[in-house]
Formats: C-alpha cells, structure tokens, sequence
C-alpha cells in the first residue's frame, strides 16, 4: 500500500508569484482550507516545498 500525506491549504495566493498559484492548483487544491490526501511520491513532496509557507501537512 501507497504512503499517503495529508495537506491543508492555509494562506490565500492572493499576491504571490503566478508559480505558486499553478502549484496550488496542480495539488488539486480548489478552496481555502481545504485538505487533501495526496501519495507521498518525491514529485509530490517537491510540490509541497515549493508552497510549504501557504500549505500544513498532516501526517
């Protein structure tokens, strides 16, 4: 079985870098705190680190 994070959108991308807004969205993230089970693969995780000071994880 696949390892699995948890991640909850938490600051608004309101004013950041266009980057950091398509990440978001390309976690799947469709509204503010909103939480997401996601695979914990290293394309992932990478996404995660790119956005950590807008994201929470949860494992």
């Amino acid at each position: 079985m696949e390892k699995k994070i948890t991640v909850r959108w938490k600051k608004s991308t309101i004013g950041r870098i266009e980057g950091q807004k398509k990440i978001i969205k390309a976690l799947g993230f469709r509204r503010l705190n909103q939480t997401l089970t996601l695979p914990d693969r290293p394309e992932i995780r990478g996404m995660v680190n790119r956005v950590i000071h807008l994201v929470e994880v949860i494992e």
